[in-house]
């Protein structure tokens, strides 16, 4: 028991705090260039997108451009995609599939829904692109694009999305032997699916099509980022790690290729790995920003900021953390702001706040920054009012608790109103959660229990959203939490063990599993789960 007690406290020595008299942003970046072992700076780009070849019906002398914007597109580098397609229009006013490419460029599959003014811009593409000559082969993809786009002021995103994978798949089986069509076709599959279906299905048969066709184009970036993606489920994500290692080296001048690797580094908790990836994608946004004007951050260096502060979180690496946090509360200007950078904006002090257990400063956290409007982002802003209610709730500040659920409730209706059912289920696991500890509080212990197992199994039956590496804080390591308090800590281990399962290598559930196993009286599993944690901090 002596030596359990010794780790313990030397994890706890290790991970703690130091002060530094630096600006936010020196100490950052000094930081990551102690991680990365380089100096960071900022080279005039070098196109290294990739190669893809895309063969259309317009001249030999857009076929470059036309490839370099296809490489862009692969790689969600949507701005200068658009860009790229916008100069083959300059030089061929004419060609049909550079107006594709500006709708594919305002689509977006894999991430939030486009605004207005992208699917107006998108669907006037496609009403140009059709009125031009084609080929056969080039009709069926200006078709499939424009079933997306397609009275998109009355049908919602879902069923034009399932409508793009329907028109892929006709052009996938019109022409078997073109690589571009399966590889979009594979896409088309992934942005389809459903977070609930745990079969995998269109992932799985998404993945055997990029398999396929990888030996015969290893520096393709969309096969290995679009696998990448396919495998971005805890049951899958051992078969990504090949391509996770290699995107970054097939596209170093996109920041979100640098970054991609992540999601799976992320997924089999392989931490030094991801701040290694997410070092050089905030590096390459920055880079961006400066060589194109950007004023203030771009939406992409926020994004790895988030994806950074998760992995230090899970390495023990709280110092590193509180330099991110710093950095970005010193940030003031952000464009554009969009769903990522106020998902980074709500989660990244969430996160360290509830992954430390600082549950007095978690119940002030107030929703910031004032520069983003925040009802545009009822479930970003959502995860603040989540942090309040489990930092009042742990703290015994029940009226900040009870304030914190109303609200909760109240973004919950307007997700329902907007006909957004994934991210009004992800606020309705929150507040489950807090109706679960409420209960607890209420000293209602089998209700507490009953509601807050249903969170977790709320949480286990839907899959995460790809802008976050994971929840702020996991339902089933709060129902650990609970079945500690409540003195039912072999329980207790269950859940944590469980978690664990789901997400490998997670530093406070590493933690808990240690306590739960030490209060049970298991000193073996304790001694081996706080030896984890140390080889966590020391690597």
């Amino acid at each position: 028991m002596k030596s359990i007690l010794s780790l313990q406290a030397l994890c706890l020595l290790v991970v703690c705090c130091t002060s530094n008299k630096k600006t936010p942003a020196e100490a950052l970046i000094q930081d990551m260039q102690l991680k990365r072992g380089e100096v960071i700076s900022c080279g005039p780009p070098d196109q290294q997108f990739g190669s893809a070849t895309f063969p259309v019906r317009c001249g030999k002398e857009v076929a470059a451009d036309f490839n370099l914007a296809i490489s862009l597109l692969h790689s969600f580098e949507y701005d200068e995609a658009e860009k790229a397609f916008a100069a083959v229009i300059d030089k061929e006013p004419g060609c049909a599939m550079a107006y594709w490419g500006v709708a594919m460029s305002n689509f977006h599959p894999l991430w939030t829904p486009p605004t207005g003014a992208e699917l107006e811009k998108g669907a006037k593409a496609v009403r140009i692109a059709q009125s031009l000559p084609m080929s056969d082969r080039e009709r069926a993809y200006i078709d499939a694009i424009a079933a997306f786009y397609k009275d998109w002021q009355q049908v919602d995103h879902g069923t034009r999305t399932l409508a793009f994978e329907k028109g892929m798949g006709k052009v996938y089986s019109e022409y078997p032997d073109d690589k571009e069509a399966a590889i979009l076709y594979a896409l088309s599959l992934v942005a389809a699916s459903d977070p609930a279906d745990k079969t995998y299905e269109k992932q799985k048969k998404a993945g055997s099509i990029l398999q396929a066709l990888y030996p015969e184009q290893p520096q393709h970036p969309g096969i290995v980022h679009y696998l990448i993606h396919t495998y971005d489920y805890p049951e899958l994500a051992s078969q990504g790690l090949d391509a996770a290692r290699k995107y970054a080296s097939i596209a170093p001048s996109s920041a979100h290729a640098l970054h991609m690797p992540s999601h799976i580094f992320t997924r089999l908790g392989l931490w030094n790995e991801c701040i290694r990836s997410n070092i050089a994608s905030v590096t390459s946004a920055k880079c961006y920003a400066e060589a194109v004007g950007i004023k203030g951050h771009w939406d992409e260096e926020l994004h790895g900021l988030d994806y950074l502060v998760y992995a230090y979180l899970q390495k023990g690496a709280k110092d590193s953390a509180r330099r991110v946090l710093d950095y970005m509360n010193s940030i003031r200007e952000v464009h554009p702001i969009n769903f990522k950078v106020a998902y980074a904006f709500a989660a990244i002090p969430s996160r360290y706040l509830l992954e430390n257990n600082m549950w007095n400063e978690a119940a002030e956290l107030e929703v910031a920054p004032a520069f983003v409007p925040w009802k545009n982002f009822p479930w970003q802003e959502a995860i603040f009012h989540f942090t309040r209610f489990m930092g009042a709730i742990r703290t015994g500040k029940m009226e900040i608790a009870k304030g914190s659920a109303e609200e909760l409730k109240r973004l919950e209706d307007v997700l329902l109103d907007q006909q957004d059912r994934y991210k009004a289920g992800q606020v309705a696991i929150q507040i489950t959660t807090a109706e679960a500890w409420l209960a607890f509080r209420e000293n209602n212990h089998a209700k507490a229990l009953q509601l807050m197992k249903q969170a977790a199994e709320m949480e286990d039956q839907t899959e995460k959203h790809p802008v976050t590496p994971g929840a702020v804080l996991p339902a089933r390591e709060l129902l650990g939490d609970m079945l500690l308090e409540m003195g039912q800590p072999s329980l207790a281990l269950e859940a944590y063990e469980k978690e664990l399962k789901q997400h490998p290598n997670r530093f406070r559930a590493l933690h808990q599993a240690a306590v739960a196993a030490k209060a049970s009286g298991d000193t073996k599993k304790a001694t081996a789960y706080f030896n984890q944690l140390l080889a966590k901090i020391i690597r």
